[in-house]
């Protein structure tokens, strides 16, 4: 049975790797949505993906479509929730669509704030909780009380989960 999984990209990436996949017959999906972007000498419409350095994937078999996605140039890694690759349901992948059918200049915010606490789901603190300490483009400084010390690490914002 076929699910979709998510997929993360170089920066700038995601369009190029949805057609890379597609031309090698793996359905993927890349919501993206008209922009105006104002140049010193022009105003240009461009069409700029919502999700920045994703690309829903849908894959048959993980363990053996995967490897075909991740040999693509541009590839970085599948996103993986509580140690298996995430899944989204076709319900979600629907209610995007809709949703950007609907609405004109969304926005996607990743909900994590100073002070909040955290759980790290990968890298060396993968399953340690923190507290974040300040917020700075797309990393974030935590304080992790672990082994009774405490200890402050740049983590990237896609590695965090609020903790509940």
């Amino acid at each position: 049975m076929a699910a979709w999984y998510v997929l993360y990209t170089k920066p700038r990436n995601e369009k190029k790797i949805a057609l890379l996949l597609q031309q090698k017959n793996i359905n993927t999906y890349c919501p993206v949505q008209e922009v105006v972007k104002q140049w010193s000498d022009r105003k240009k419409k461009i069409s700029e993906p919502v999700f920045k350095s994703y690309v829903f994937v849908e894959l048959n078999d993980y363990t053996k479509d995967s490897i075909e996605v991740l040999n693509t140039r541009g590839s970085v890694r599948f996103l993986w929730w509580l140690g298996k690759p995430a899944i989204v349901r076709d319900e979600e992948i629907e209610t995007i669509k809709n949703f950007l059918n609907k609405y004109r200049c969304v926005e996607v915010n990743n909900n994590i704030n100073t002070g909040q606490e955290v759980y790290i789901t990968e890298g060396v603190f993968k399953d340690k909780k923190g507290t974040v300490v300040q917020l700075r483009g797309k990393t974030a400084i935590l304080h992790i009380d672990s082994l009774g010390w405490n200890i402050s690490a740049h983590i990237d914002l896609q590695s965090l989960m609020p903790a509940k």
